[in-house]
């Protein structure tokens, strides 16, 4: 008795395929688009905007009976560079990392020359990523200690509302300090305040910027200026913390504290100390202003 079979030389393998990635799958489409248009390729490529050489690279590596060859092949090296080092050695590095699990390869370095191994800091790195890989490394559990300085809460500066827009005069104020050197050896704290809608200024000097120099030029501020102060605006110095604040707050006036880093929102004040710094030349606008010092 002769049994013929239905079934197709090559559809075993071709049935063990049950998932193709995204890129095989659309790899797939250019092959049946392809066979399916006369095999034209100039049209296939225009079709699916590919170039040629990735059409014809792929058309060679491709098998009807294989959908698998549509896979990116892996790229790793056909022969991949071996350890140099012995494994006592490894084991030296590791005993080391375990007794100080801070150190770096830089430190392990030095040790390992010291107790005369030959070794770069590259091959303790490696060693060190090796062992990690193997599993018989482990990191350290993290101390929760971040070197980045964090940012202490205030009890009332916030950050200016979006909303909030300075429309007459006193709705906002802009206060800064800013170095002044007028010899050798002497530095002198130069308080700016501008007014953002009217741009009146008034200034002080001092020869220390602290929360009680500050909560003094709120006062000489308040008195000076020919309108009531509504919100005021500071970075986050701190002399424009602890008194300085206490005394916004005691007033009732809204303070407003810039983001760290953000001197541009602060640049009506800014500009004003450029004004008030540069020679006399270099600046001939006029700016209605107040002076004021106490050394």
């Amino acid at each position: 008795m002769r049994i013929i079979s239905s079934k197709i030389p090559g559809t075993g393998r071709l049935a063990g395929v049950t998932v193709l990635s995204r890129m095989a799958r659309q790899r797939l489409k250019w092959m049946d688009y392809y066979q399916g248009h006369g095999e034209n390729a100039s049209l296939t490529c225009r079709y699916f905007g590919i170039s040629r050489q990735t059409f014809y690279r792929w058309k060679r590596r491709f098998n009807a009976r294989d959908l698998t060859t549509l896979e990116e092949r892996s790229h790793r090296p056909q022969q991949v560079r071996q350890p140099t080092w012995s494994a006592e050695l490894s084991q030296e590095v590791l005993e080391l990392r375990e007794q100080r699990p801070r150190w770096g390869k830089d430190k392990l370095a030095v040790l390992l020359r010291k107790e005369g191994w030959q070794v770069s800091v590259s091959m303790v790195g490696r060693i060190l990523t090796s062992l990690k890989a193997r599993g018989v490394l482990r990191e350290p559990p993290a101390t929760g200690i971040s070197a980045r300085k964090r940012q202490r809460t205030r009890p009332y500066a916030v950050r200016k509302p979006k909303e909030y827009q300075a429309r007459e005069p006193g709705d906002i104020v802009q206060v800064d300090t800013l170095d002044v050197r007028p010899m050798p050896g002497v530095v002198l704290k130069h308080f700016t305040a501008r007014d953002v809608v009217s741009r009146w200024d008034v200034l002080e000097v001092h020869t220390r910027a602290t929360a009680t120099t500050a909560r003094a030029f709120l006062d000489a501020l308040q008195t000076r200026l020919p309108f009531p102060i509504k919100a005021i605006q500071v970075d986050g110095g701190s002399e424009f913390q602890a008194e300085f604040e206490q005394a916004c707050q005691e007033r009732g006036l809204h303070l407003f504290v810039l983001p760290p880093r953000s001197p541009k929102l602060n640049g009506h004040v800014e500009r004003a100390q450029r004004t008030h710094t540069d020679p006399p030349e270099a600046d001939m606008s006029f700016t209605p202003m107040t002076w004021g010092s106490s050394l």
